[in-house]
């Protein structure tokens, strides 16, 4: 079972999306979007280059691992949480490579 997309509005009002595994686990956070349509547009980037190895910027600061998906022209669409290993990020990317591209998207906006 593939995982989900939820966008939502933050705080500050903006709307962003979150993917979940199907364990429920967040995988990867966008950043905010002044529009809806502009979440589903990252949404669908997510989903394009999910698969493709060479999106993904693999990133380490002070022990800590991350990952950043990127779109064809390089911006970033996507953030991972902080792993406490280069094993468990790897495990991150491949989640969302399983999961990104046959996720619904649940909108919990309204």
């Amino acid at each position: 079972m593939p995982g989900k997309f939820e966008v939502y509005k933050d705080k500050g009002g903006k709307f962003r999306f979150r993917l979940k595994a199907s364990n429920g686990q967040t995988i990867l956070v966008s950043q905010g979007y002044k529009t809806k349509v502009s979440a589903k547009n990252g949404i669908g980037s997510v989903q394009r280059n999910a698969t493709d190895d060479a999106r993904f910027e693999r990133k380490d600061s002070r022990g800590k691992f991350m990952f950043n998906i990127k779109a064809v022209n390089g911006q970033v669409v996507g953030t991972s949480e902080r792993y406490d290993s280069e094993k468990s990020r790897e495990n991150g990317i491949s989640s969302v490579g399983k999961n990104a591209p046959g996720a619904k998207i649940e909108d919990h906006t309204a």
